[in-house]
């Protein structure tokens, strides 16, 4: 987090951050994500110098929800159907495509 961050900005990187790791993103990946949205908030509250076109004119990370991996008629992306399958110990599943993990996993 940069210098100055507050305390909110703090705890909403860490439940980011162990939310992505939750969901099976590797540490490096889940503080990158914390981090893109923390900034992307910060920006778009005005509490950054500086701030992307698309930071401020892009739907917002909490209204947006998810909706580019989870939602829509493809669901869930492989990779997260695969990381689910993994924590319940699901047999075969590195030999699987999309569908067949989710036809495993009763998506």
């Amino acid at each position: 987090m940069p210098r100055g961050s507050s305390p909110k900005r703090e705890r909403q990187y860490e439940h980011i951050k162990e939310s992505a790791e939750r969901r099976g993103e590797s540490t490096k990946r889940a503080k990158e994500i914390a981090s893109r949205t923390v900034n992307k908030e910060r920006a778009r509250s005005g509490e950054s110098r500086t701030a992307s076109r698309s930071s401020l004119q892009d739907t917002s990370s909490s209204e947006r929800g998810g909706q580019r991996s989870h939602s829509g008629a493809r669901g869930p992306t492989k990779e997260q159907l695969y990381n689910e399958a993994k924590q319940r110990g699901i047999k075969g599943r590195s030999q699987m495509d999309k569908s067949e993990l989710k036809r495993a996993l009763g998506h």
